[in-house]
């Protein structure tokens, strides 16, 4: 239903809310960032989490807050990349909130400049 390409790697179906509504919502910077990450790493993008409805938010047991819920937020993972190598990246591209974890990193275009380690990744790295 979504299949509209945003940019020459991604489309709007990628974003979509993962419970089975189709709905999507996007900040085209996030996108636009996305696609400048993309063009760097030259290797594709999953997109494991985009656009999140309030109700699937709650039960995944994602934060109230999510950036997830304005579609300003996306959860990558990067074939070929260990998540530290697109962290990184992505603070040099320029993405407002960024969020290292185990097998993904957060992005987001929030308006204000965050960074974080979770927990479970810190644990594991005994960082």
């Amino acid at each position: 239903m979504n299949k509209i390409n945003l940019t020459e790697h991604f489309n709007l179906s990628e974003f979509e809310c993962h419970d089975g509504s189709h709905l999507v919502k996007l900040d085209e910077r996030l996108i636009e960032l996305l696609q400048t990450l993309r063009n760097t790493l030259k290797c594709p993008i999953r997109i494991n989490s985009g656009f999140r409805t309030l109700q699937y938010n709650e039960f995944i047991g994602g934060s109230p807050t999510s950036q997830h819920l304005d579609g300003r937020a996306a959860d990558i993972q990067v074939e070929g990349y260990m998540p530290e190598e697109v962290y990184v990246l992505a603070k040099k591209i320029g993405f407002d909130g960024i969020g290292l974890y185990n097998t993904f990193v957060h992005v987001d275009v929030r308006g204000t400049k965050v960074n974080w380690i979770d927990k479970s990744y810190a644990e594991k790295k005994k960082i």
